[in-house]
């Protein structure tokens, strides 16, 4: 028995030796420019591979330097350049009769350019096909497309870093760092499962997974493919993804899937983002922002459809539609966002992300917003306009009565500590300059009805002309008997609010109260001298000698 223990010892000893012993005796860079033509003729791309190496015990080749060309008509730098490439293959072939049988490819540290032009072509496109001719060349005949015979068993991308970018452009490309990819019995003609993980620009991390194939032989990047993908704490205004003048930012996290045919894009899933930001000079919402959405995009038109966008704030929920298209650079939308009845408690944390300063130490207190808006235009430079209506609802630490000063007196009206709002209705047009109102409908119960027009501008600086209608009959004979003004008997009483949002400032609008005939009232010079006292002195403000 020790014998028998002792010969196997012994052809088990001898085998190894062989084994370490083998690569001495075989040349494998004999096999270089065969693999570098196989994978040459496979890609498309030209291949070129550094010194191979052979391990029997591993069963692979591997090479100290890999690269493969690009596109000519994207750039004359290499495509795909990786640090080592190591080729699993079947090695009792390679030792009986010098063939080489690929089962696996796996690059390590690899560094990959993805170029897109404005049409939306990509420089992987034409990866198992022929790279499109120079535009000074005249075009080929249409040739018959011949499929790459290459099929492998685990292809794998380890620690790679992929830069996406637009062809022949100065702007700096998107970089996702510790790509790992898997791809398990990868062929051009049938479909095969495959997993991606990546580090995302500026921060955040993604993990695609799903299934993709057969490869499109005419366009690699209309390739069908079905994957779920999940991303965590992505900066939108760090990522690159979003135009930096958009003023846009968040830190999102997302869940859902997409569907690819070759020509359309599916995609549904649910975003949640935190530390909103809309607007160029807004500050971070102190809550997040949930959207459920479902798009399809057509990959040919470059453009695509949002059928549904619900955007939920607490119990606070919009409602955003419509299309999208790509032009040149920029991304143009044409939608509507329509929300009904929102609750104001819950969309208060969210004004400082739309850039919506309150009086200061004022805030809003119960009631609802409905809103109407479409929102038109390129993505950094959008125009939002239509009704929206605030009902029901109260400007607490805000006395508007105290800011109108003797307004209140006269009218029997006020506002106390709070100013409650019963109504608040305008038409707005929200642009990246400013904010327009018009038709604004104010009703206020302890005062009255106040209307008019007026722009915020990007600065927070207003301008509005408005018309005050107050309630309660003491208000005619006061300002008849103060400015002996004959035409006083509507009650009505123009006036403007400047400053800004924060400290906003109600002045006299003389010129709109005497139509601009100071002089002619009464035949008195003295009578009009009067009037401007006793409007000035209205609004708390002493005439200035």
């Amino acid at each position: 028995m020790k014998r028998k223990l002792r010969i196997v010892g012994i052809v088990i000893a001898i085998s190894l030796v062989i084994l370490v012993a083998l690569p001495s005796f075989i040349n494998v860079n004999s096999f270089r420019p065969r693999l570098e033509s196989e994978l040459t003729e496979s890609l498309g791309r030209q291949v070129k591979l550094g010194d191979l190496g052979l391990s029997i015990l591993a069963g692979s080749v591997s090479a100290d330097d890999l690269s493969i060309a690009d596109d000519p008509a994207f750039s004359q730098s290499p495509f795909v350049r990786a640090k080592s490439l190591r080729v699993g293959v079947e090695w009792m072939p390679l030792i009986m009769s010098r063939s080489l049988r690929v089962t696996s490819l796996t690059l390590d540290r690899p560094e990959i350019a993805l170029l897109r032009t404005a049409s939306g072509k990509w420089n992987f496109s034409s990866l198992g096909g022929k790279s499109e001719a120079k535009h000074s060349q005249p075009a080929p005949a249409p040739a018959k497309s011949v499929t790459p015979d290459l099929s492998v068993s685990r292809l794998n991308v380890s620690n790679g870093r992929l830069a996406v970018g637009k062809a022949h452009s100065q702007q700096k490309p998107q970089v996702y760092d510790k790509v790992n990819i898997e791809v398990r019995d990868f062929s051009f003609t049938s479909e095969f499962p495959f997993t991606l993980t990546a580090n995302l620009p500026g921060s955040g991390d993604l993990k695609l997974e799903g299934k993709a194939g057969p490869i499109n032989s005419e366009d690699t990047a209309l390739t069908p493919f079905q994957a779920g993908i999940k991303i965590h704490q992505l900066d939108l205004a760090d990522s690159g993804f979003i135009e930096p003048a958009s003023g846009l930012a968040a830190l999102a996290d997302f869940d859902g899937r997409v569907t690819s045919d070759g020509r359309q894009v599916r995609t549904t899933g649910t975003l949640r983002a935190d530390k909103l930001k809309l607007n160029p000079k807004a500050t971070a919402a102190r809550r997040s922002v949930e959207v459920k959405y479902s798009l399809i995009h057509d990959l040919e038109k470059q453009s695509g459809t949002l059928s549904q966008g619900d955007i939920r704030i607490g119990k606070a929920v919009a409602r955003l539609t419509g299309n999208y298209r790509t032009q040149g650079d920029s991304t143009l939308l044409d939608m509507k966002l329509v929300g009904q009845s929102m609750p104001v408690d819950e969309l208060q944390a969210m004004l400082p992300a739309l850039g919506v300063t309150l009086p200061s130490g004022a805030s809003l207190n119960g009631g609802t917003l409905s809103a109407s808006l479409a929102i038109n235009g390129p993505l950094d430079k959008l125009a939002s306009t239509g009704p929206i209506k605030l009902s029901n609802t109260k400007l607490a630490g805000f006395d508007l009565g105290s800011k109108m000063s003797a307004i209140a007196s006269l009218t029997g009206g006020k506002t106390g500590p709070d100013t409650s709002i019963q109504n608040l209705s305008t038409k707005v047009y929200v642009a990246p300059n400013g904010i327009r109102t018009e038709q604004i409908n104010l009703v206020i119960p302890a005062l009255g009805e106040i209307t008019g027009t007026g722009i915020i501008s990007a600065s927070n600086a207003l301008d509005f002309r408005m018309n005050a209608r107050f309630t309660g009959g003491s208000l005619v004979g006061g300002l008849t008997q103060l400015a002996g003004l004959k035409n006083a008997s509507s009650g009505n009483l123009p006036f403007l609010i400047q400053g800004t949002t924060s400290e906003p400032r109600f002045l006299p609008d003389v010129k709109g109260l005497m139509g601009g005939k100071m002089k002619g009232l009464s035949g008195s010079t003295t009578t009009g001298q009067s009037a401007v006292e006793a409007l000035t002195n209205l609004f708390g403000k002493k005439k200035q000698k």
